[in-house]
């Protein structure tokens, strides 16, 4: 008789385990998904955002202007386009050099131009509740890129 209650009190266990780990290994799924996705943005925007500043930022159509010399918006739209695949939000800003002017012949020429391009990525799910219980995740990922460019000769990049 003490053996038939103990294979009583064994044959559900498999499926309590299963019910207590499962969760976990959903969280753990999605936690995995995310880093992935987020991993696979910054090899992209990496990649991509070097070229777009080389290609909008340095000396565009108006060849070193004042009207040419903040291309933020043009950049940030360029990135936008080229992390299409993605549910990203960029920020683009530029950061004029030291201008140190000694009264030299140096001094006429602009000074070095930083951009630096940020992308902020919200895991999913951002808006999952269930039973009023919200299951988004609490922060964003964000990763920088800056880059120095010299804006009176194109192709240089400091």
């Amino acid at each position: 008789m003490s053996i038939r209650m103990r294979l009583r009190e064994e044959r559900a266990q498999a499926t309590v385990e299963m019910a207590v780990v499962t969760p976990v290994l959903l969280v753990l799924a999605l936690i995995v998904y995310n880093v992935m996705i987020f991993a696979s943005a910054v090899a992209r925007f990496d990649r991509v955002v070097p070229d777009i500043v080389l290609a909008h930022a340095v000396a565009s159509e108006g060849e070193g202007d004042e009207s040419s010399a903040d291309a933020s918006a043009t950049v940030q739209t360029q990135i936008l386009n080229a992390m299409e695949g993605y549910d990203l939000q960029i920020e683009v800003s530029s950061e004029q050099g030291a201008e140190e002017s000694d009264g030299g012949l140096l001094s006429l020429s602009g000074t070095f131009r930083t951009y630096t391009c940020t992308m902020h990525y919200e895991p999913w799910p951002t808006s999952l509740s269930i039973a009023g219980v919200p299951l988004g995740a609490p922060t964003t990922l964000s990763h920088e890129r800056a880059v120095t460019v010299d804006p009176w000769r194109p192709g240089v990049v400091m």
